[in-house]
């Protein structure tokens, strides 16, 4: 027996069908719209199509038949072969180059540092690198053995002692208490023992030689001498050496008899319109005289004019006092004393004096 809500359900179901189908039909006109819309403008997303050569139309890929298995350049197609070049679009990056030193500048034949040459300063201010004589004799010191104490220069060899110290001294100096000086740390004395006038050309003694020689010695002190000349011929340097020896007599002296010839600053000389050659010529004519009377000798100058003013090459015989306020001297030949300082201070002496170190000890020579 069949109940009346048997039937109410069927009007239901079929308003459920037709909406599915309404749904259906919508659907499958959006996509036929979609599908019109694509075909219109290109699909951008389309494998292009090649003909072959027999008419045939072939896709992206070949699958069996006698096609290739490799696919084949498209053509007639959207794209071009310069769609390819996209590379150019992106620049590869650059490396920056490290950063390098600057090279160092190599100067070939540098005087300044080829070892072959030495600097003269002179006293205008100029200087000029001068070519160091091969033949000339070398000094060997190693200045790093020099000790300067209490404004006294020592050098030593082996951890002793080898050096001497000393002071020039002329009337400039006015009295001297050699006592004190010894006792102050010097072991010797050059005293100038006369000069020629640079303008008169008139020989004259020391006016405190006789008194400082004798003092001197009587303090325990060595005595060397030297003397100004002013010579222009051979003739007056000969002259100048024996009026030296007469003066010398009555004294034992045990270090030296100096030549000394050197520029007249800020005025003129009897000397300036000497040349190398005589200049040498003069000084060998004291030196030789001096000598033959059996005394040591030695030949004084600053660096200037034992390289430029005169021929040392000639004067080898005779041992070289340099006069060169520095340091560390920096003349390259042979030398046996230098004059370091001309404003040392020692007591028993008024005001400045000049300050000597000898490298040799001409007492026992």
């Amino acid at each position: 027996m069949r109940m009346s809500d048997d039937y109410d359900d069927r009007p239901g179901m079929a308003a459920t069908v037709v909406s599915a189908v309404i749904a259906v039909a919508t659907f499958v006109a959006v996509i036929l719209i979609v599908v019109l819309f694509i075909n219109e403008n290109g699909n951008p997303f389309k494998i292009p199509v090649q003909q072959n050569v027999s008419g045939q139309v072939s896709g992206g890929m070949s699958h069996g038949g006698t096609g290739s298995d490799v696919d084949e350049l498209p053509v007639g197609g959207t794209l071009r072969p310069e769609d390819f070049d996209f590379w150019d679009m992106y620049p590869l990056p650059t490396e920056e180059p490290l950063p390098t030193e600057a090279p160092v500048e190599v100067v070939e034949d540098d005087p300044s540092t080829d070892g072959k040459h030495t600097l003269i300063q002179y006293a205008d201010g100029s200087e000029e690198w001068v070519q160091i004589s091969p033949s000339l004799p070398k000094h060997d010191f190693d200045f790093t053995k020099l000790v300067c104490q209490s404004n006294l220069m020592k050098y030593y060899e082996n951890g002793r002692k080898t050096s001497f110290v000393g002071v020039d001294i002329s009337k400039l100096q006015d009295y001297v208490d050699f006592t004190k000086v010894k006792k102050a740390g010097i072991d010797f004395v050059m005293l100038r023992v006369g000069a020629r006038g640079y303008g008169t050309g008139q020989l004259m003694i020391d006016e405190n030689f006789k008194d400082n020689i004798e003092r001197a010695v009587e303090a325990g002190l060595e005595v060397g001498v030297y003397f100004f000349s002013q010579a222009v011929t051979v003739e007056e340097a000969v002259e100048e050496a024996n009026m030296v020896i007469d003066n010398l007599w009555d004294y034992q002296i045990s270090y030296p008899v100096a030549y000394d010839m050197e520029f007249i600053p800020n005025d003129t000389a009897r000397t300036d319109g000497l040349g190398k050659a005589e200049k040498t010529d003069i000084a060998k004519a004291f030196l030789d005289t001096i000598a033959a009377n059996g005394y040591k000798t030695m030949i004084y100058g600053n660096k200037e004019w034992l390289i430029k003013e005169i021929d040392m090459s000639k004067l080898t015989a005779y041992d070289v006092w340099l006069s060169q306020a520095a340091d560390i001297p920096d003349y390259p030949y042979k030398f046996t004393m230098w004059q370091y300082s001309y404003e040392g201070s020692v007591d028993g002496i008024t005001g400045y004096v000049d300050m000597n170190i000898s490298f040799v000890n001409y007492a026992d020579k």
